[in-house]
């Protein structure tokens, strides 16, 4: 099954996932304590966002400070964003997959189960270090 299978799946199941949360959590509490929570999952959120993101991004100048790479951390950040995103998404559903992403044990076991199945390729191919190319050039309008 190809990506665009799960994508369409994805944004087929979501929709009526939040629906049904909706209308049982809209029958429990009513409307207006529904659509209050609404607003303050996504206030909570991003305050949740901005800590996370602000901490992330002291990770990766630390990281390159010390000469190391900051892959764990930018995936990190990726992850964060992701779920920024479905916090400020309204609904039940995308808001616990966003808490999802923005508690760090659940992003590291997150991070952990994504590098198991995602095969990354390099090219090899080019060149180390400097490259010079020799040329030569002409500004237009000059004779020969």
């Amino acid at each position: 099954m190809t990506i665009s299978y799960y994508l369409f799946v994805l944004f087929l199941l979501v929709p009526i996932i939040e629906i049904y949360l909706f209308m049982v959590v809209g029958g429990l509490i009513g409307v207006f304590p529904t659509i209050f929570l609404v607003i303050l999952t996504a206030i909570l959120g991003s305050i949740l966002l901005q800590q996370q993101g602000i901490a992330t991004l002291h990770r990766v100048h630390h990281a390159l400070q010390q000469g190391q790479l900051p892959t764990e951390a930018l995936l990190e950040g990726v992850v964060i964003v992701i779920g920024g995103a479905l916090l400020l998404t309204p609904g039940f559903f995308t808001d616990f997959l966003g808490l999802l992403c923005l508690t760090p044990a659940a992003r590291h076991y997150l991070i952990a189960w994504l590098a198991q199945r995602v095969e990354v390729h390099s090219n090899q191919s080019r060149p180390r270090g400097r490259v010079t190319i020799d040329g030569e050039y002409r500004r237009s309008g000059e004779d020969d």
